[in-house]
Formats: structure tokens, sequence, C-alpha cells
């Protein structure tokens, strides 16, 4: 290879790198060859040792400090964004915050894959929905070549102990109706078609894509829980109320998924873009190891 044909490997940096989605997008990344910069406020915690081990560099980065953030970004080719409402000292104001100061710091960026949720461009009033399309709409008058994902509701929620709980004591609960279906997506897809995003920024740039790779029931998702778990599972519709006394934002996501539904073309996502790889839920909950003692 000649000093002119050579061609260094993209540099994509990826925010929130430690967590689910993040994760998911820089390892999906450092499998296609890129050079990952894996952004996250816990550099020396497990999760970033292990993103070292298959390659990342792993660059300290505080969302509330512009100058942590401009020095992870400085040289990147893309950026992989998201933002959450959810954790210690933070919300919708606080998510808005850091997302917008994300994106400044990222100016000099050739490419900005932005992680929102779906319908978050239609006025849903769930908080921690119209925070997102504040930062998708800052990121829209950047000046950046950008693509927006909207991923449907998390497969990965459903390890969480709330619902891990209810399977011990043989039940899936959701504030759903039964005959309701609830679009479902999975961190590795969301981490697997960013990828492709920046693989190929020319065909995705000016697009925002809501992203789901099922449609079911809650009565048909505890069916496929009973399968993998081993034990009978029933349905339970949990009372909204009782979510409203956890949090009013994902309450009022509850209520949304009730009243107005998510209409993700699964079908059309998978035709489109099979290189994902979507999984169904079953093939993703037969992958997880179901702690139910």
């Amino acid at each position: 290879m000649t000093k002119e044909s050579y061609r260094p490997r993209p540099v994509v940096a990826v925010a929130g790198a430690t967590g689910a989605q993040g994760g998911a997008a820089a390892r999906t990344l450092l499998d296609q060859g890129f050079r990952v910069r894996a952004l996250t406020r816990t550099p020396d915690s497990p999760a970033a040792r292990a993103l070292r081990v298959l390659g990342a560099e792993v660059h300290g980065a505080d969302f509330d400090d512009s100058g942590t953030l401009e020095a992870a970004l400085k040289g990147a080719d893309a950026l992989f964004a998201m933002s959450t409402p959810f954790g210690t000292g933070t919300g919708p104001e606080t998510e808005v915050r850091q997302g917008i100061r994300l994106l400044e710091a990222a100016r000099g960026v050739g490419h900005i894959v932005f992680t929102s949720a779906a319908h978050a461009d239609r006025g849903t009033g769930v908080p921690h929905f119209d925070s997102k399309y504040r930062i998708e709409q800052h990121l829209r008058g950047l000046g950046v070549p950008w693509t927006i994902l909207g991923p449907a509701a998390f497969m990965d929620n459903h390890t969480s102990e709330w619902t891990l709980a209810g399977l011990r004591e043989g039940r899936f609960a959701l504030p759903m109706p039964a005959d309701r279906p609830l679009a479902l997506v999975s961190a590795r897809d969301i981490g697997a078609f960013a990828a492709q995003v920046v693989a190929r920024p020319g065909e995705f740039a000016g697009r925002r894509i809501d992203i789901a790779s099922d449609r079911l029931t809650c009565p048909q998702i505890a069916e496929v829980l009973s399968g993998v778990c081993g034990r009978p599972l029933v349905f339970e519709r949990l009372p909204l109320a009782r979510v409203e006394a956890f949090s009013a934002d994902l309450a009022a996501m509850f209520r949304y998924f009730t009243e107005a539904g998510l209409d993700v073309d699964v079908e059309a996502l998978r035709r489109d873009f099979p290189e994902t790889g979507w999984q169904r839920f079953g093939t993703w909950a037969a992958t997880q190891a179901w702690q139910l003692g």
C-alpha cells in the first residue's frame, strides 16, 4: 500500500458509551473496523475497561463541562449522540441543557447521529419525549450533517428489577390494555442501525427515522417470556396510578402508548435495512440471562 493510497479509519465518538445504547453502538462500530472514541463520565468503570479491551479509546467527558466534551470530540469524523432525563439529579430540563451542550461541542464533527424517541416529533406531551424533540430542533439548526433515530420501547427494559420481580411471582405487568400492540426494539439493534448510518452518511443525512423490530401485545410478550424463562406467566394490567406514583413522566408515556400507540413500520425497516439483523422479541429474549431464582 502506498502512502498516497492509505486512508485512516474514521473516528466515531460515542456518547454514553458505558450505557445500553452507547455501548451497543460502540461494540458494533468496533466490530466494523471503525476507531471508536468512547465518551463517559466513568472512564474507570468496568464497562469502560471492557471497551478498552475491545480496542476503544476511552475519554472522560462530562455533559456539564464543555471543555471535556470539546477535547473528547476533537478530530472525530462522526458522533453517536444520546441524552437521558433519568438518573441522579437529572430531568427533562437537565437533559435539554446537556444535550445541547454536547451538540455545540460537536460543531466540527462531520456527521451527528442522535437517538431520540419514536414519535418525539409528534407533540406527545410525554416530558422525556418533548425534551428530546427540543434537542432535535437544535441539531437541525446546527449546520452539521445529521440523522435522527427514534427508537420505540426498549426490549432491554424487561430485564429490569421491576419486571423481574413480577416474573418471579408468575406475572408480566405493564399499564397497557391487553389488545394494544407495543412497538419494541433492542439496544443491540439501535447500535447496529446507528453503525449503518455512520458507514453510509450520505444515504441518511437529513433523515429522521423511527425504528422498531417487533410489535407485540402484552399477553404475547408474556407468552414469549414464559417459554424462555421456563415457567407459566400471565399478563396483568398494572393500574396507571401505580406508575404515576413512581414517575409522572413514565405514566405519561404509557398513557400515550395506550391512547395513540407507536405506529412504527417494522416490516418496512426489515425490508429496507436487512443489514441491521433486526431481532424479534423472542430472539432477543432467548439471549438474556433471566435471574428468577
